[in-house]
Parts: C-alpha cells; structure tokens; sequence
C-alpha cells in the first residue's frame, strides 16, 4: 500500500468491472457482511450493475482505489417516495482484507456521509451484523447509534445471525 497513491471517488460506468469483482470478493470473504451470496452476485448482469454504480441525486457507489486498483466499495442511495425522501442509506461496505484497519473504511463511510448531507436527507442508516465487532466501532466513532437489533435477520448455511440497526441523524 502507497498512502500517496490512495484516492476515494464515485464509481462510473468504467469501472463496472472493478466493482463487480469486488462485490464478488466481498460476498466470498466476508458472507456476514453482503447479502447476495457469491451464485446470486455472479447473476448481476453487466447493464444491471452500471444502473447500480451509476451516479445520480439519488445514489452513488464510492470507490477507495491504490493507484488504479479498487481496493474498498460504499454504496449510498437516498429513499425517493416522499415520505421517507429525509433517509438515505449506506450498503455494501466493504474493504479488500489486505487495506483493512488503514482508514479506508472511514474516508468511504465520511465520502457517503457528506453526500447524504449535501442531498439534504436527514439521516443515514444502515446494517451491520453484531457479530462484527470492527464496523461496529467504526460506525459508532462516526456518530451512528444502535436504534434495534433484528434477531436472526441473516441466514448462512443454517446458522442465523443477528443484524443492528443503526443510524446518523444530522441535527
């Protein structure tokens, strides 16, 4: 890792590929953490994931690259039906094993965090399981709050796993 060559940005549509093989990664490494599992990721279509990385008022996918090499993903997307346009919601975090504990994770989830804020939404939420102590504290050392818990809210290969919810309000 080259700190000087670590960059954070919105992913585009050349970078389809990229994130595609990083979500694959992702579902691979960490289970507890993405929900599609590695068969039902592999199933996005080219076209589909452009329309998921695809930068609008509404969303984005933040990409922490070295050098050209996407290392880490955060997905941010904004609720559009009117009563719940003050949410948005942070998804699909997610750093390459190799970058973890170097701060990437943070500057991904601060990129997102400003973006739900210059949307003008109120509040950003998002799930992680509990039994996943270090994006527990990350979220937590940026302001999220615990506000339930969903028992047995993932299931990998017949074991249940319990999932916190959690939220930033912007006051």
């Amino acid at each position: 890792m080259n700190a000087p060559t670590l960059t954070i940005r919105t992913l585009t549509e050349h970078d389809v590929d990229a994130f595609h093989a990083m979500r694959l990664h992702a579902a691979a490494d960490t289970p507890f953490a993405i929900v599609p599992t590695p068969e039902e990721e592999a199933r996005w279509t080219r076209d589909e994931n452009i329309a998921r990385v695809r930068e609008t008022d509404q969303q984005a996918v933040f990409g922490a690259f070295d050098g050209e090499t996407l290392i880490g993903i955060t997905g941010w997307r904004r609720e559009q039906r009117v009563k719940f346009a003050h949410k948005s919601l942070v998804w699909g975090v997610f750093v390459d094993p190799a970058y973890r504990c170097t701060g990437i994770g943070r500057r991904l989830m601060e990129s997102a965090i400003e973006r739900a804020k210059a949307s003008g939404a109120e509040l950003v939420q998002l799930t992680v399981g509990a039994q996943n102590p270090r994006a527990q504290t990350l979220y937590l050392s940026l302001g999220f709050v615990v506000y339930g818990r969903e028992p047995r809210g993932m299931r990998i290969d017949g074991e249940y796993f319990d999932e916190e919810l959690m939220v930033l309000i912007f006051d």
